[in-house]
């Protein structure tokens, strides 16, 4: 039996690796109970757990709060997946990192493939391109796994809120005019498993890919269709009024175009993107199973 060590215990990808069935494997989740990521001794730990591979799902994901914490931001997006990329390598074990669109800028006018300049727009965006250049320096086998618009049926995440909103009331406005990819947590999980059965019959790093969606949505579009398909448990449909970006400020700037394009990931790991509406009705027939939100 190998040992599986996830990073992020709280986080929609940790949860997700938490619930697959992964035969062969033991899966060890490690949230901030278990050891602080920022302060803590990443690399005693790996060394202690002694596992055949580690999945970091940890991150620091508040967007416009990064803006005024970049120190906090830094150290759990660039040097905790550092050091735990540098203990993987000098161990043997493998490393996946999961990384995000914000490393782009948005201002490319197609999907961003792996090899496309970084550029990002704010802390949140440059504290995790700091983390996977860390990553890729750390020498040994990793591979750093792009993903965007995550949501699941647990955690906080859009698709929560924009239930949660709709039933308070009855016009909801939603940004418009930001380009994106929504993708499930689980297929975020099973594409970094599939990285790591990849990992171990390599002999070096897989590289950067991108596992985002199947098709492309402005968050206007995705909030039309958990009003659409939970109209029924809302009680009503709330009238949603698409606006621009420019209407609804923020700390932190998005881009306006995240789209990540991955062929590559289904060349190496056989992973394939659902279409994203499929996806969403999967994650909103669960959220409605289980009763929450």
């Amino acid at each position: 039996m190998k040992t599986l060590l996830v990073f992020g215990r709280a986080g929609q990808v940790a949860g997700e690796l938490a619930r697959l069935d992964v035969p062969g494997w033991r899966v060890l989740t490690a949230g901030r109970e278990s050891l602080d990521l920022a302060t803590g001794d990443i690399e005693g730990f790996i060394a202690e757990t002694a596992p055949d591979a580690v999945i970091n799902a940890a991150a620091y994901t508040a967007v416009d709060k990064a803006e005024s914490e970049p120190d906090a931001a830094f150290a759990l997006n660039r040097d905790a997946p550092g050091r735990m990329a540098r203990a993987c390598a000098q161990s043997g074990a493998a490393f996946v990192h999961i990384s995000t669109d914000y490393v782009f800028d948005g201002t490319k006018p197609t999907a961003y493939v792996e090899t496309d300049p970084l550029a990002p727009l704010g802390v949140y965006g440059a504290s995790k391109a700091a983390g996977e250049a860390e990553v890729a320096a750390a020498g040994g086998r990793w591979a750093i796994l792009r993903t965007s618009w995550v949501y699941s049926p647990f955690g906080a995440n859009f698709v929560k809120t924009m239930i949660r909103v709709g039933q308070a009331r009855d016009e909801v406005g939603v940004v418009d005019d930001q380009l994106g990819r929504p993708t499930a947590a689980r297929e975020v999980a099973e594409a970094a498993i599939a990285a790591v059965f990849a990992l171990q019959a390599a002999d070096g790093p897989l590289g950067v890919l991108h596992t985002a969606g199947g098709g492309d949505a402005t968050w206007a579009d995705l909030a039309e269709e958990v009003f659409t398909r939970m109209q029924h448990r809302l009680g009503k449909r709330p009238a949603l009024k698409r606006i621009a970006t420019s209407d609804y400020p923020t700390p932190a700037k998005r881009p306006a175009n995240s789209r990540l394009d991955g062929p590559p990931a289904t060349a190496l790991l056989g992973w394939n993107p659902r279409p994203w509406r499929e996806s969403l009705a999967k994650c909103l027939d669960e959220i409605e199973e289980s009763g929450g939100l």
